[in-house]
């Protein structure tokens, strides 16, 4: 298997409503196809307001958003915007593994019992700017060339569930073949 390097849980937050910011836990609950307990992006069928509209028979590919630490000390030290995990609306906040860089595809395992599967980039949304008035265009960074960089965290799938607790590992698996670059969904 194609491996990259393990990272850890830092930090777990979950919410029953469609709150931008998600309250902080020490585990959380993963359930196979669904997502996570007790969250309103739960579900077999997509759950964000923006796409129920368009298809609301559609398959949820975000069961799972997941942000990495270092974009919160990235967007401290660059731009002096402070971001605590749960505050940008993610589930799992990991630290030791460049998201943003794992394709389409990757497996990644959360502690002893959650597979969860990467489906591609968080298209992040304006409540962002709620936090700070800048941080929407810090995580959504319009290129001279007209493309776009997304920093705002991946979503993901839940293969296997289980419970999975602050400090657990991440491992990272790599699909095999060519590795196609995550996209938003």
């Amino acid at each position: 298997k194609n491996r990259m390097t393990d990272g850890t849980v830092v930090a777990l937050s979950r919410s029953s409503t469609h709150t931008f910011r998600k309250d902080r836990k020490e585990e959380l609950q993963f359930t196979e196809g669904h997502g996570i307990e007790g969250d309103a992006h739960a579900g077999k069928k997509v759950k964000h307001r923006s796409r129920v509209k368009k298809d609301p028979n559609a398959p949820n590919l975000r069961q799972v958003h997941l942000i990495h630490e270092e974009l919160f000390h990235f967007l401290s030290s660059e731009y002096n915007i402070s971001v605590q995990p749960g505050f940008m609306g993610e589930n799992v906040t990991t630290a030791g593994i460049d998201l943003l860089e794992l394709p389409t595809g990757a497996i990644l395992k959360l502690g002893n019992e959650v597979t969860i599967q990467v489906t591609g980039l968080r298209n992040p949304c304006n409540q962002l700017n709620s936090i700070d008035p800048t941080l929407m265009s810090r995580v959504l960074q319009k290129q001279d060339d007209g493309s776009i960089i997304r920093l705002a965290g991946i979503m993901a799938i839940v293969l296997k569930g289980g419970k999975v607790q602050v400090n657990d590992y991440v491992s990272v698996e790599l699909p095999e073949g060519p590795h196609n670059p995550l996209k938003p969904v």
